[in-house]
């Protein structure tokens, strides 16, 4: 096996993160800081604990992405060094080492140049995702259920709070649907690529007789609503109903109507929240969700409407995104991208980063 050429390839990660670097802009980013840094030293900041919150993790993620340009430099530095010492000592279990860093930088700074491919309208903000079961029955319904502990998973992977919004229970197992947020800047940036239908193949555990189940869910993404949108909602164009929060198999959660479903009807957009505990908490909840979802249809349209002018109308997603077989073969495999994976317990408990950067690129292809 031909020996690594480590000069070489340590230049070319230098000459990446030198273009991740031009796109970040660290030093816009060191003045970002030094504003929220001062914003977040007012005495009066947490009267408003909101807009406190805002600025506080704001200046978190700053400070997070400066330190990430800061430490990969550092390892790059690290590694000249490494390899310097291994090859001075002909010490091969350093060179080996040094072999494994290379493989490791490779990958994260690969990961971090996918982030640098968000740069649409809404890709920094959080994320609400819905998840519906389609086609299947119980099969579908248990389908979406693993899907969301999937993103949820995923989520806590890395950290990322999350919140449950309205979960609706089948009858027999698993959720007609869930919704939840993901709090953190760029979730919709990442996430939006899972919007579409996934299709689980399996061998039905529902079913007696063991056989094969094709089952479907649909994913949909958008981003979280801010009050800069300017997304007004008259309210004669919301009807309101209200009714009983209920858990699984129709067991209770409270025992007041608190459970809220707002419906837009112009659009007949419907959102429903029932996690709160009041009423009033749970109207708020959905009235913000719907207010997310008008602003992706109102950014949809605006697209079409480009589209038709440029004369390029064209689907850009297919019906089915995305495949997890179980049986006959073990797969996972994502139909627009054609990234795979050979282990779907893996890929349920969590492990999509792959699916994920794969998507954004291809994204950032078709949209050039």
């Amino acid at each position: 096996m031909a020996a690594t050429d480590f000069p070489s390839e340590i230049a070319a990660l230098r000459t990446t993160l030198g273009t991740i670097s031009a796109v970040v802009d660290p030093d816009a980013l060191r003045a970002r800081i030094a504003e929220l840094s001062e914003q977040a030293s007012a005495p009066d900041l947490w009267d408003d604990a909101d807009a406190a919150q805002k600025v506080t993790s704001a200046l978190s993620h700053a400070q997070s992405e400066v330190e990430r340009l800061s430490g990969f430099e550092r390892r790059l530095d690290d590694l000249e060094t490494l390899v310097e010492m291994a090859e001075e000592e002909d010490d091969a279990e350093t060179l080996a080492d040094a072999e494994a860093e290379l493989v490791t930088l490779r990958k994260d700074l690969g990961a971090l140049e996918v982030r640098t491919l968000l740069s649409g309208e809404y890709d920094s903000r959080e994320a609400v995702v819905t998840i519906r079961a389609g086609a299947g029955g119980v099969d579908a319904a248990d389908f979406a259920e693993m899907l969301l502990r999937m993103y949820l998973r995923w989520a806590e992977r890395h950290g990322y709070p999350t919140a449950v919004l309205d979960t609706s229970y089948a009858e027999e197992a698993g959720l007609k649907s869930a919704t939840f947020e993901v709090k953190v800047p760029y979730a919709f940036g990442n996430l939006s690529v899972e919007a579409g239908t996934h299709r689980l193949v399996r061998i039905s555990p529902f079913d007696n007789q063991g056989r094969r189940q094709t089952s479907f869910a649909a994913v949909e993404v958008v981003p979280l609503i801010e009050q800069t949108d300017h997304i007004d909602i008259p309210e004669n164009e919301i009807k309101v109903d209200v009714f009983r929060s209920s858990g699984p198999g129709g067991q209770s959660v409270n025992t007041t109507d608190s459970a809220v479903r707002l419906t837009h009807i112009p659009t007949g957009t419907v959102v429903s929240m029932q996690n709160e505990k009041s009423q009033i908490q749970n109207r708020a909840a959905a009235l913000r969700v719907l207010q997310s979802r008008l602003l992706v249809l109102r950014q949809a349209e605006e697209k079409a409407t480009q589209k038709e002018l440029a004369g390029d109308i064209k689907a850009s997603w297919g019906d089915q995104m995305r495949s997890y077989v179980l049986q006959p073969y073990q797969m996972v495999k994502d139909l627009r991208t054609e990234f795979e994976v050979g282990n779907p317990a893996s890929v349920f408990d969590g492990d999509i980063d792959g699916f994920i950067e794969a998507g954004i690129r291809w994204r950032r292809g078709t949209d050039s």
